[in-house]
């Protein structure tokens, strides 16, 4: 039981690794994180008395 805790803790850690490294170099290899930008306007009246 204790060899299968610390295989996934090996594994846990190796994919902490993996994720880190794919958002350092994903965009060296064309994946892009960056969210769409545009600006977007809208009128707002204030009714004042």
């Amino acid at each position: 039981m204790l060899r299968l805790i610390k295989w996934l803790i090996y594994l846990a850690v190796l994919g902490f690794i993996a994720l880190v490294g794919f958002a350092y170099l994903g965009p060296f290899f064309g994946a892009d994180f960056a969210p769409p930008t545009e600006e977007i306007r809208q009128d707002i009246i204030l009714e004042t008395e």
